[in-house]
């Protein structure tokens, strides 16, 4: 719509000229082939275009932008008037005396002269009328992608600290056992850091990004998690400069340690795979989990953890009709299935 406004608002002027000189030269067209023609000079023509041209684009800019037409009706009768007598006045010019009384002629020349001021009114409303239609959807569009990334800073602002508060839970454990890890953890942390508070405000990323943020979150968690997990990584991507928007995928790998850290046992598998073939985006993950899993699970989890609600939001205001999320939990099995057309 914003793209029809714009080309609209370009060629405006042209159709304009286009109109007028179709006005100009039609008595010409019309009486050719006919003897004598059409018995108007050009400039006598153009007086009559130029006198239906003012109280046009009088009402076009002036009075049909206005709210309450109803209070300057008499003005625009008035006005009409006033321009049909000064068109009589010009084009006395162009002929001998009349033969017919000066009432009669008057009197016809304005009814004549109003209704064709009607007549072209009509068709420049109609003009109006489509670029207001256009303008308005226009601001109706600019509202709408304000108000969908003013949702859009609001989820990725949900993701943030949901992200960084269990990454610091799981270095404080780390810290209380007293590791040699820590340290390393922490530089760890530090770069995911810098990928949340830099590359997660901005729009889109480069892939390759977006990848490197989950293999840090996946070895943090895997250090905090021991032997508890096995993660079963595989990547087939053709273009890793393509664009994505930024933590679009961590909910999804928080989600299959947050089932997996309640697990008795160790080598639990989690599969996580990505792959991307000329801009068709296909990201699956799958965890096992265990039946009231939610009851056993950390506090932490539960209190920090947003769910995949907010990346179902955040899928519907980026890729409307251009994505599926399948999620299916059976066979104590959670597979996350996401597809989207980039």
């Amino acid at each position: 719509m914003d793209r029809s406004y714009k080309r609209l608002i370009k060629y405006e002027p042209l159709l304009h000229i286009l109109f007028w000189s179709a006005a100009l030269f039609y008595p010409y067209l019309k009486f050719i082939g006919i003897e004598g023609g059409y018995d108007s000079t050009i400039w006598h023509a153009l007086v009559d275009i130029v006198f239906y041209a003012i109280p046009v684009y009088i009402l076009y800019f002036w009075f049909f932008p206005l709210k309450n037409k109803g209070r300057f009706i008499l003005p625009v009768v008035l006005m009409f008037i006033i321009n049909t007598f000064l068109y009589m006045y010009f084009d006395s010019f162009f002929h001998e005396e009349n033969p017919y009384p000066i009432n009669i002629v008057l009197v016809r020349t304005t009814v004549i002269k109003i209704l064709g001021y009607l007549s072209f009114s009509l068709a420049f409303f109609a003009l109006y009328s489509i670029k207001e239609l256009f303008r308005k959807q226009k601001e109706i569009d600019e509202i709408a992608n304000k108000e969908q990334q003013a949702q859009l800073r609001l989820l990725k602002g949900q993701i943030n600290p949901h992200f960084l508060f269990n990454t610091l839970n799981t270095i404080y454990a780390s810290a209380l056992d007293k590791e040699e890890k820590t340290p390393d953890l922490i530089l760890k942390l530090s770069d995911s850091f810098r990928y949340v508070l830099h590359e997660g405000q901005k729009n889109k990323v480069a892939l390759k990004k977006e990848v490197r943020h989950l293999k840090d979150y996946i070895n943090l968690q895997k250090e905090r998690l021991s032997d508890k997990v096995e993660v079963d990584w595989k990547e087939d991507i053709d273009n890793y400069e393509q664009q994505i928007p930024p933590l679009l995928l961590i909910s999804f790998v928080e989600n299959a340690f947050k089932y997996s850290s309640v697990l008795t046992g160790a080598g639990h598998r989690i599969i996580i795979k990505i792959v991307l073939k000329e801009k068709d985006f296909r990201f699956y993950c799958e965890n096992s989990f265990k039946e009231n899993y939610h009851d056993e699970m950390e506090i932490n989890w539960k209190e920090s953890g947003i769910g995949l609600q907010n990346t179902r939001k955040r899928l519907q205001l980026l890729f409307p009709g251009k994505h599926e999320l399948k999620i299916n939990s059976e066979d104590y099995k959670f597979k996350v299935d996401l597809s989207i057309q980039l």
